[in-house]
């Protein structure tokens, strides 16, 4: 088998990217491969000075270049795909050259506000692509550059979460809570998520911190809202048990690269309101249907009378399209192909 590195701004974090990345890492390791993972910040095999997306400094490319030493092939976790970190992407084209490389591609500079006129990644000869939606290869194409599409996969049979527990610790009690499974960011359109749980008289649990410099106005949101709003996760409790202890998940961001939560309300069986960011419309061409962030009627009647069956016909479809267990048998010959350059 071969020694894989597994690159990234930042890894083993809650982040899209880092939840992605580590999805990938097991498939790698399930196919027999020996993985070793770099990154700029947080929890990583090798950190790297200067790769994270918040630095402003030099790149320690020699340091770079050891910790990918012994690679057969490295896969780039979107550290060239947006240009948070100019020094970063050009440190990392530069160690790859030559090598064996997949680049994976979360998001894109032209589907962010301003980035219409940035350049494509690169190409080479020993390099290849990966979206993780048809419309970013459909981009990459219309910009010269081939991909493959692979749709992030998913723990379907996720072990339970403490419902009782976790709302104790939350600090509610009988009421209807929404859960906001994300950071709170701009694109994530916390005032949407408000405006829901605000007309379903729920209380909005937003699970992740405030990034990208929306404190601020994060706290004039949670200041002005008419609803209680809880953030953060309290001590000792998971990703599972936020699902178990919510009864309705709220998606109501503008852009996502994918949208995770889509499919772990599928698999934690709750009820999902979501607004229709344009990628919404290849997942729920598979056949998955959900309650649209407008459709206040719809969600209220769905929380009095949950449609059970509902709820197991998109499990179904989830195991059809987006099951973690098919992921090495989806990576396997993308893997298979890009190794046999290297020999």
């Amino acid at each position: 088998m071969a020694r894989v590195g597994v690159v990234s701004y930042r890894l083993g974090g809650v982040d899209g990217v880092s939840v992605e990345a580590a999805k990938w890492v097991g498939a790698l390791r399930a196919l027999g491969h020996e993985v070793v993972t770099v990154a700029g910040e947080g929890t990583a095999d090798r950190l790297v000075g200067g790769l994270s997306y918040r630095d402003a400094g030099p790149v320690d490319e020699a340091a770079l270049a050891r910790a990918l030493e012994g690679c057969d092939l490295v896969v780039v976790e979107n550290l060239v795909s947006l240009p948070l970190n100019p020094r970063a992407v050009e440190a990392t084209y530069e160690v790859l050259r030559d090598r064996a490389a997949l680049f994976r591609h979360h998001d894109l500079p032209w589907q962010r506000p301003g980035g219409a006129d940035a350049p494509p990644p690169r190409t080479g000869p020993r390099w290849r692509h990966v979206t993780i939606n048809e419309l970013s290869r459909a981009g990459l194409a219309e910009r010269g550059v081939e991909a493959t599409t692979l749709y992030n996969a998913f723990d379907l049979d996720p072990p339970p979460g403490e419902r009782r527990a976790t709302r104790e610790r939350l600090g509610v009690g009988e009421e209807r809570v929404a859960l906001m499974p994300s950071r709170a960011i701009a694109r994530k359109n916390v005032p949407g998520a408000l405006a829901l749980s605000e007309a379903l008289g729920a209380t909005l649990w937003i699970l992740g911190p405030p990034e990208d410099g929306y404190d601020a106005e994060l706290a004039r949101l949670v200041e002005r809202s008419a609803v209680a709003v809880r953030q953060g996760r309290p001590p000792g409790v998971g990703v599972a048990d936020a699902y178990a202890a919510c009864d309705l998940v709220v998606v109501a961001s503008t852009w996502e690269g994918f949208g995770n939560p889509v499919l772990e309300s599928v698999a934690h069986r709750r009820p999902l309101a979501v607004h229709p960011y344009p990628v919404l419309a290849e997942i729920t061409a598979t056949g998955l249907a959900f309650f649209d962030l407008a459709d206040v009627e719809g969600v209220a009647a769905e929380l009095d009378r949950p449609d059970l069956a509902r709820r197991e016909a998109n499990l179904s479809v989830a195991r059809a399209h987006f099951d973690l267990a098919d992921l090495p048998y989806r990576l396997a010959p993308l893997v298979g192909d890009l190794l046999a350059t290297s020999r």
